[in-house]
């Protein structure tokens, strides 16, 4: 059975071999056992704070195997971002060049460095190792931080956004870096990477052009990555536009990945999710109108969640499945229903 809980330290090998297999693909899980650990830490440090308003904090979960106790995932939220280090983007504007003499009117599109996301919250470390790629597992990987939210409102910045890494071929070549960053850094794009994820990336943005980019500069390659997601982002972002997360001109400043953003109060699995009252026992042999369900206790440091088949008019957990969610009976669980056409 597959669990999410929140990290802890004994999970520093686990994490280690994740960052490992993820090849350098996740800017926010460097192959570094410090920075894990600071990771670690944090998520720690943040579930024992008491919050009045979000601050620093910084959250992140594994989904563990429980039969074979290995980690086969990694998500994480932060509070706000932009707060103890800068959080640079490129936001994607027309600007006008006219001459009235000529009678001539152009609107470029051109990258503006800007910390427009200063102060909101932040979706990261989304990775699931290969072998484990299901959409099931999927969607209980980035839904179950969604629940979390829902439950710890007052922990999160009221605008929520997720970054999608950007274009890059099977040697982690990114045509935009190599089009443009790599001119200002005498780096490849993955050691820019690597410094982004320990912490560095303020450093790094303070040599980017701070003056307008214009687009039609840019290489055709470079131009055609703006805002795209690497192919096998493409179902991470399905599921973030399915919650109400939405493009709105802003991409990374290495890859150019696209920024999606929503209001965290309007977005599906905060919004939609039920409390309910289990009952533990033998769930029903027949299986007619029984549901998949991703399923939360209501609990901080605790955290627990999982995907169960259930009736939603009459929700029974076996005794394991409670054992895991540390629930006894009649106690509350956040429940958010899942859609068939959502597991295909």
């Amino acid at each position: 059975m597959l669990l999410l809980r929140p990290l802890n330290f004994s999970d520093i090998q686990g994490l280690e071999r994740l960052a490992v297999i993820s090849g350098g693909s996740m800017t926010t899980l460097p192959a570094n056992r410090d920075h894990l650990g600071q990771l670690i830490n944090h998520t720690q440090q943040s579930l024992r704070k008491e919050v009045s308003q979000p601050g620093d904090e910084s959250y992140h979960f594994v989904l563990e195997d429980t039969a074979s106790g290995t980690l086969i995932g990694v998500c994480g939220i932060d509070a706000t971002v932009g707060i103890s280090s800068p959080f640079y983007s490129y936001r994607i504007e027309q600007v006008v060049h006219a001459s009235n003499e000529l009678q001539i009117h152009n609107r470029i599109p051109a990258l503006h460095l800007c910390q427009d996301y200063s102060g909101v919250a932040r979706l990261c470390t989304l990775f699931l190792d290969r072998e484990h790629r299901s959409a099931a597992n999927l969607h209980l990987l980035s839904r179950s931080r969604l629940l979390f939210i829902a439950q710890q409102p007052e922990r999160f910045a009221p605008r929520l956004i997720a970054e999608l890494q950007g274009v890059a071929d099977e040697n982690h070549r990114s045509p935009f870096w190599d089009c443009l960053g790599r001119h200002f850094f005498e780096m490849d794009f993955t050691k820019a990477n690597y410094l982004t994820g320990i912490n560095s990336k303020g450093f790094i943005a303070d040599l980017m052009p701070h003056y307008p980019v214009y687009v039609p500069l840019l290489s055709p390659e470079a131009q055609a990555a703006l805002g795209k997601p690497r192919p096998d982002m493409q179902n991470v972002m399905t599921l973030l536009e399915n919650e109400g997360f939405s493009y709105r001109g802003y991409i990374d400043i290495f890859d150019a990945g696209p920024t999606l953003e929503a209001r965290t109060d309007t977005v599906r699995s905060v919004c939609q999710n039920q409390l309910l009252k289990v009952q533990i026992g033998t769930p029903p042999a027949n299986t007619a109108g029984l549901r998949q369900a991703i399923i939360s206790n209501n609990r901080r440091q605790d955290y627990r969640c999982l995907i169960a088949e259930i009736d939603p008019q009459q929700p029974i957990l076996s005794a394991a499945q409670a054992e895991l969610l540390q629930l006894t009976a009649d106690q509350p669980v956040r429940v958010m229903l899942l859609d068939d056409a959502e597991l295909d």
